[in-house]
């Protein structure tokens, strides 16, 4: 009897390190909002790439308004998001008015973080940022940057088209509902400006995004180049920026 009981206890032990942790909570605003990769709500025609310059912002220049009425903190902190990017690039940020067709209309709802994405002259355009204690969630200052860039018209890091010579996507650890989340884009689709793949890329996704059972779904194969850095949310990296000035023809590079 007591060599049964031990038997049960190791099988016990056994059987649950086998299973996955199919309860893991994914709690990064930018994943959870439900549109593609995330955060980014595309139209129909946008789904085949934004390499076309119609999608750019004319003269550099994104008009705003706010749709919600923030407190002080969190207006200032979507203000000081629009200034890092204005003091790297040409890109200016002016508040629309009255007669100014084409805007971002920048709002809190809940349901996490997302934009549209570049320049879709058709009048009001998506960008919310659920409110969260400032540093946290959405108000993140990298989140709020990188936001800015879907707005500007760039993609996520992780969907280039050699990411493949970069990363390993472990798909037994994703939900099969979210693997459409991880195509690549094809150099028809996407730019990369002749910048090599950027692991501190601001719109890189950090190594558990959509992940099912708390493992890794995105694996650097190249470890000392990612040294912990990927999907980070401190701010914008050297590519990033050069590729927004390559991207807007500003005479800056890093």
């Amino acid at each position: 009897m007591r060599l049964y009981g031990v038997f049960l206890v190791f099988l016990f032990i056994g059987f649950g390190r086998s299973l996955p942790a199919q309860n893991y909570v994914e709690k990064d605003p930018e994943l959870n909002a439900g549109y593609v990769e995330g955060d980014m709500v595309l139209t129909t025609r946008q789904r085949n790439g934004l390499r076309d310059e119609v999608w750019r912002w004319p003269n550099n220049t994104v008009y705003y308004k706010f749709f919600t009425v923030f407190d002080e903190g969190h207006h200032n902190y979507i203000l000081r998001g629009m200034k890092i990017i204005e003091e790297i690039s040409c890109i200016r940020f002016k508040e629309a008015d009255a007669n100014t067709p084409n805007y971002v209309n920048i709002s809190g709802f809940v349901g996490g973080c997302y934009s549209e994405v570049g320049w879709l002259n058709e009048g009001a355009q998506t960008y919310n940022l659920e409110v969260y204690p400032l540093d946290t969630g959405c108000f993140r200052l990298g989140t709020i940057v990188h936001e800015f860039l879907h707005t500007l018209g760039f993609f996520h890091m992780q969907s280039a088209t050699n990411r493949d010579d970069y990363v390993h996507i472990a798909e037994e650890n994703i939900d099969p509902r979210n693997l459409h989340n991880f195509n690549k884009y094809n150099e028809t689709q996407v730019n990369d400006f002749d910048q090599e793949y950027d692991y501190g890329s601001v719109l890189h996704y950090g190594p558990k995004a959509f992940s099912i059972n708390g493992e890794d779904t995105i694996i650097p194969l190249h470890v000392n180049e990612a040294s912990g850095n990927m999907g980070q949310r401190l701010g914008m990296s050297e590519k990033d920026i050069n590729k927004l000035n390559l991207m807007y023809r500003c005479p800056i590079k890093i």
